[in-house]
């Protein structure tokens, strides 16, 4: 299992001194008790190192996990709270069969920051009772509940608790700056227990007596009547509980080399660790971003490390529950402010802001929902906001340009990038302007350039384009041509008059959804009802299928307006035009009229006056 157990040992006793305070500290802060904090991190953060899917995870009860748990706790009670672990433990197993784990990867920057940062500040305010020393205020909001103990602080001030809390959260933060390998989380509680003891602090409530051991699995809790009220907070916690892993084990892949989780394992291995830690007493569990990262930077290497946290944790529950009973609640309400402190990435926070309006609108939507509403609709809101932004940006780069309807005669492969109209110059490049030096081995322009097979080329003179100046345009149709902005960018062009051929040359469109390709139609449509005919060039072979369900490729085909390169489509009007006795290679007129073309090529079709004659 492990290369190195010597440091996988030793890097999980550290993860063990730094996870007892924060999980006596969620355990108490989600209304379960220390004792159920104890037991996740023992049963969840075994199991779930065994059957997950990374090697640096480690798991127990977390900070986001406590923000759902608390209006759980308060409208279905205790037995509420392991009946929604023990479902959200199926359903992430249900998410892992269907491979659900990758796609984490399209979860948006500024929503994971600003859902962090939101999370920071529920866990601070939750933290605001025990930290002033009096009883948690009614209430499942936690800004109300924060404010109604500040009033009941105000009316009788606790100087003891508050000091201990401070006291433990400043030299937290202190001391991670100035000897960041000390866990100072457990010095800080060892020092502020040891005080209360030997100062004799009244003010100072402590956690209370524990069980010397984990009690014995029990189903006891279970009411299958409630079962169908708990279905919607049991999705919210697997919803966190996968998002929170997933998002610990790309972080932790990313402080390590060699090392890639599997997504759909890791859901698994959070699915096994939710359905057993309520059979003994703990509450819903995921990875815990801030102790996996204690475990990577101290060279865990394996499984090992995560397996040794809970093994050491264990005993601690079976052999020291008297001592740890004696901890201050106030400084389990320090330890925890000064995590909600550490969580929030200011430099992060700070980029994403200054990245694009965009990133900043979801960073600050998702956080502010995080705090005002809830966990999982803040992620729904955060995601539903960037995905509209996205599309309004991906929109935004569909356009229709008129460029000129015969460049250089070069062939439009899809994809590729054609001279069409004016270029734009490169900086630090050189253009033609006049003398341009010659590069050794090189062949300049100095004279006749040799034509392409299969290409005509363009005749500076302007013979290609006699005749037929005003009567034939082209435009280039850039971009995705797709439901957001389809209609939009097509507008202008079905408006188009004057003309007797539109070239649409289509090599430069990204993608093709049934909207555009029904707006395609109805402007070809829209073109032909005032006699224009439309010529296509270029279109992709993967954009035929959305074309031809809506008809509008056929339409093209019937009537052979559809080539492969521009050079092809204005050669066709050109010869539309001469049959029309519009413009001939030698600039005579003739009277007939613009008909459609078969297979290809143009089939002359006789004038009013001749069809009538006949």
């Amino acid at each position: 299992m492990a290369r190195a157990p010597r440091r996988d040992l030793l890097a999980g006793l550290t993860v063990a001194i730094v996870a007892l305070p924060l999980a006596l500290g969620f355990g108490v802060a989600s209304g379960l008790g220390a004792e159920a904090g104890l037991a996740t991190a023992v049963v969840a953060g075994a199991l779930a190192a065994v059957f997950g899917g990374s090697n640096l995870q480690v798991s127990g009860p977390t900070g986001a996990m406590t923000v759902v748990l608390v209006p759980i706790v308060a409208e279905y009670g205790p037995g509420g709270v392991l009946t929604v672990g023990l479902m959200a433990g199926g359903l992430l197993i249900v998410l892992a069969l269907l491979r659900a784990g990758r796609s984490m990867r399209y979860v948006p920057a500024p929503v994971v920051e600003g859902f962090t940062f939101g999370i920071a500040c529920v866990i601070a305010l939750q933290q605001i009772p025990n930290a002033l020393g009096v009883a948690a205020p009614e209430g499942d909001k936690v800004l109300v509940v924060a404010w109604r103990a500040v009033e009941e602080f105000a009316g009788g001030p606790n100087w003891t608790a508050l000091a201990i809390t401070v006291g433990v959260a400043g030299l937290m933060l202190a001391g991670a700056r100035l000897l960041p390998g000390v866990p100072f989380s457990v010095v800080a509680v060892v020092a502020a227990t040891l005080a209360v003891q030997l100062f004799d602090l009244d003010g100072a409530t402590p956690i209370g007596a524990l069980p010397a051991g984990l009690p014995a699995p029990s189903l006891g809790f279970l009411d299958v009547s409630a079962v169908g009220s708990l279905v919607a907070p049991a999705v919210a916690v697997a919803a966190l509980a996968a998002l929170e892993s997933l998002l610990s084990a790309t972080v932790a892949d990313g402080m390590t080399t060699g090392q890639k989780h599997d997504p759909d394992r890791e859901l698994f291995g959070q699915g096994i660790a939710n359905l057993a830690a309520p059979l003994f007493g703990g509450v819903p569990a995921t990875a815990a971003i801030a102790r996996t990262a204690v475990n990577v930077r101290t060279g865990a290497g394996s499984r090992l490390a995560a397996l040794t946290h809970a093994a050491v944790l264990a005993v601690i529950v079976f052999a020291a529950a008297p001592l740890v009973s004696r901890i201050p609640l106030a400084a389990l309400a320090g330890v925890l402010l000064a995590t909600a402190v550490r969580m929030v990435e200011v430099g992060a926070l700070r980029a994403m802001a200054r990245a694009t309006r965009s990133d900043a609108v979801v960073l600050v939507l998702t956080a502010a929902a995080t705090l005002v509403l809830d966990l999982v609709l803040a992620v729904v809101i955060g995601l539903a906001v960037a995905g509209l932004l996205a599309l309004r940006a991906v929109a935004a780069e569909a356009r229709v340009d008129r460029v000129h309807p015969y460049d250089d005669g070069v062939p439009e492969l899809p994809g590729a990038q054609t001279y069409g109209g004016d270029v734009p110059e490169l900086p630090g490049t050189q253009t033609y302007g006049g003398d341009v030096p010659e590069l050794p081995g090189t062949q300049t322009y100095g004279g006749d350039v040799p034509e392409l097979p299969g290409t005509e080329p363009y005749r500076g003179g302007g013979g290609e384009l006699a005749g037929t100046a005003g009567q034939v345009v082209a435009y280039r149709v850039e971009g995705p041509l797709f439901f957001a902005g389809a209609h939009r960018s097509l507008l202008e062009l079905g408006e188009i008059s004057g003309v007797r051929v539109v070239i649409l040359r289509m090599c430069r469109v990204t993608t093709v959804d049934a909207t555009g390709a029904l707006a395609l139609k109805d402007t070809v449509h829209r073109l032909n009802g005032r006699g224009i005919v439309v010529l296509a060039s270029g279109i992709r072979p993967d954009q035929r299928r959305a074309l031809e369900s809506v008809g509008a490729l056929e339409l093209l085909r019937r009537e052979g307006r559809e080539y492969a390169t521009a050079s092809e489509a204005f050669g066709a009007a050109r010869e539309r035009l001469a049959v029309a006795g519009v413009a001939r290679g030698d600039g005579a007129v003739a009277a007939a009229g613009v008909g459609p073309a078969r297979g290809g090529r143009d089939v002359p079709v006789a004038a009013p006056a001749e069809e009538a004659a006949r």
